[in-house]
């Protein structure tokens, strides 16, 4: 490629340091411009490093490709096909003219993005000690007759009040048969003794995300609860085990899988083991069945089997951990023992 344009806001925050919700980033090897509105004026000067930053008055679309236009020869300019609409690929390829050439760019920035340097683990890993914090604190105030709602807003407020700037994604509370919703929103519907629930989480701090999910049991558990919550745990241990350099990321799923497997509750395993995390909650790699991106030091990745069965609950825990040379350590540290409230 002899330049990118960059569109998704997150990959422009990662390039250049530019945080508004309007932008686009084009890059060759001896530039970069940075496009937006005025909106932006002091907000890009104060953010932005190693790009020039162009006030647009009439669309960012239509200066990103007046600018190409503008390039002598002809270009092969790349671009994330699954970040750009149908509608803004005909804007983008009407006003550049026939001397551009447009072509996927592969994931270039994302692939970047996948190796975490110092500063971007220190971020996570202080994200990761806020969701902990959040989390032992969140146990207070879980009982019989409390909301899901009541539970979320509390974590929610808590995350800011340690600092963050906000959850990483709509935080879940699911109690009773809901638990058994993987990615349930919080109701009105009270927590009840004898009742799993599932509290998934993350804060957001310098722009980091962190991404942690408990369960816990209201009252006394049954030995099958026990049972299927030890058998998650042994799973979450098993794909964490398979985690190092060089590994293919689907070999971590397997691993979760194969131990869920020898319990005969694979098959209410219904999501992938993990995923990469940083800037967005879900990043590069994707921890499922095949994925042959080879893990690398310095990934961030979530290690989070369930087993979900209709009528009765849930069970997921989840952890961020980062790859390093001798394995996965953990960055969240909130208890993983089987509770009992």
């Amino acid at each position: 490629m002899d330049a990118v344009l960059v569109t998704h806001l997150p990959n422009i925050q990662y390039l250049c340091g530019f945080t508004g919700s309007a932008g686009m980033l084009l890059v060759d090897s001896s530039s970069a411009v940075l496009f937006t509105d005025s909106r932006y004026t002091l907000q890009a000067r104060e953010e932005v490093s190693g790009a020039r930053v162009q006030i647009c008055k009439h669309g960012l679309l239509r200066a990103a490709a007046e600018a190409l236009r503008a390039r002598k020869g002809r270009s092969r300019v790349g671009y994330s096909a699954g970040q750009v609409t149908v509608a803004q690929k005909q804007a983008l390829e009407a006003g550049s003219g026939t001397g551009v050439r447009w072509t996927n760019d592969g994931g270039a920035v994302e692939k970047l993005r996948a190796v975490k340097d110092a500063a971007e683990l220190s971020a996570i890993q202080e994200a990761a000690d806020i969701i902990s914090a959040v989390f032992r604190r969140a146990l207070r105030g879980i009982g019989p007759g409390v909301t899901e709602l009541a539970v979320a807003a509390e974590i929610e407020h808590d995350i800011k009040r340690r600092g963050g700037s906000g959850p990483s994604f709509e935080t879940i509370v699911a109690s009773g048969a809901r638990s058994a919703w993987a990615h349930a929103r919080p109701t009105s519907k009270p927590l009840r003794k004898n009742e799993l629930v599932v509290l998934d989480h993350g804060a957001i701090l310098r722009g980091y995300c962190s991404d942690m999910t408990r369960t816990v049991h209201l009252g006394k558990a049954s030995r099958k609860v026990r049972s299927l919550y030890n058998a998650v745990l042994e799973a979450q241990e098993a794909g964490k085990q398979a985690i190092r350099p060089g590994v293919p990321a689907g070999d971590v799923d397997r691993a979760a899988r194969n131990a869920l497997k020898r319990a005969k509750l694979d098959r209410y395993f219904t999501h992938s083991t993990g995923h990469g995390l940083g800037l967005e909650v879900h990043e590069m790699p994707r921890l499922g069945k095949g994925d042959q991106t080879t893990l690398q030091q310095g990934m961030v990745l979530t290690v989070e089997p369930g087993v979900y069965l209709e009528g009765l609950g849930g069970i997921r825990i989840e952890d961020d951990v980062v790859v390093t040379e001798k394995g996965a350590v953990d960055l969240t540290t909130a208890p993983r023992d089987f509770l009992e409230l």
